[in-house]
């Protein structure tokens, strides 16, 4: 009596099994799914019940890197970051046998379609929205299998190095010609500048004198043995009109040999 006991003892006590709460036990009775167990303490019935384990966590898996032609036919090495979860143990279970291979196996062929469509500015210029639709892609592939893809991130892409120098060129070319852009730009704007200026002046004159005592002061500070000979404005403006004065004098001397020419 006491050994039957003892055989039902073991018995029982072989059948408990304990599951974490990041983990789901998928329960088959010979052979026959049953259901998910877990999480805690739950029985199964020993040589007759077992079960496969499932972590439910969000696992990272990085795909190797791999080579593939981009668009404008630029061959570029990638490696790409996956971030997926199990949302149904059973599936992931009886639809697939490895899981984890065949979310990478996805995501290499995803990769190659997904770069294939887009030019090598894309590839590096929106890694994120590529991202975003390899994620779709994946996700949509791996659905039937119960996990879900919550992100993927372009973590390298390399180039040829004639590419890279190429690029450089181009990089180096639209700078300078940014430059000369800015350049030109702000000699525009001190010409306008400029013309502002003078009209302000010629409204005033006084304001070319201010302007005068002032370039002298600056000269001054800068402690140099410069000489300057300050000529007052009115001999400016009376230089002026005898210029003036000696081109229509000469002008109607002209027109007065043209009219009478001598005989």
């Amino acid at each position: 009596m006491f050994f039957v006991l003892f055989v039902v003892l073991i018995f029982v006590l072989a059948g408990f099994r304990v599951a974490n709460q990041y983990q789901r036990g998928v329960v088959f009775r010979l052979g026959k799914l049953q259901g998910i167990r877990g999480p805690g303490l739950y029985w199964l019935i020993p040589a007759i019940e077992w079960q496969r384990i499932v972590d439910i966590r969000t696992i990272t898996t990085s795909v190797d890197q791999q080579e593939t032609i981009t668009k404008d036919n630029v061959p570029v090495k990638v490696t790409v970051v996956i971030w997926y979860s199990v949302t149904d143990p059973i599936k992931s279970v009886i639809e697939v046998v490895d899981v984890g291979g065949a979310v990478v196996q996805v995501a290499l062929t995803s990769m190659r379609n997904v770069i294939g469509r887009h030019t090598l500015d894309d590839v590096l210029k929106e890694q994120e929205r590529l991202g975003t639709d390899m994620r779709k892609v994946i996700d949509t592939a791996t659905e039937p299998w119960g996990v879900k893809v919550t992100r993927v991130e372009m973590r390298n892409v390399e180039i040829p190095e004639s590419m890279q120098r190429a690029m450089a060129q181009e990089a180096e070319a639209l700078r300078e010609k940014r430059a000369r852009i800015i350049k030109a730009e702000a000699e525009l704007e001190a010409a306008l500048k400029l013309r502002e200026a003078a009209g302000l002046i010629m409204e005033n004159p006084a304001g070319l004198e201010l302007r005068r005592m002032q370039m002298i002061t600056e000269v001054g500070a800068e402690q140099n043995t410069t000489t300057i000979i300050m000529m007052p404005s009115e001999f400016v403006s009376m230089a002026k009109g005898i210029a003036d004065w000696t081109a229509s004098a000469d002008a109607k001397l002209v027109k007065k040999q043209i009219e009478k020419p001598e005989l």
